[in-house]
C-alpha cells in the first residue's frame, strides 16, 4: 500500500491534484481504521 505522498511522487502531481483525483473518481483509496488514505500499487501507474 502506497502512502499519499508516494502516490504523487510516482506520478509527478501535487496532493491538492492527487485529492482532486480521489475526488473525481480517477483512483480511489483504501481508508485505514483510523481514516487515512492509502493506495493499491495496482491502482497507481506512472
Amino acid at each position: 500500500m502506497l502512502r499519499p505522498k508516494e502516490v504523487c511522487e510516482r506520478l509527478g502531481i501535487s496532493y491538492t491534484t492527487l485529492r482532486d483525483y480521489v475526488r473525481r473518481g480517477c483512483i480511489k483509496p483504501v481508508l485505514t481504521p483510523g481514516g487515512k488514505w492509502r493506495f493499491r500499487e495496482e491502482d497507481v501507474r506512472g
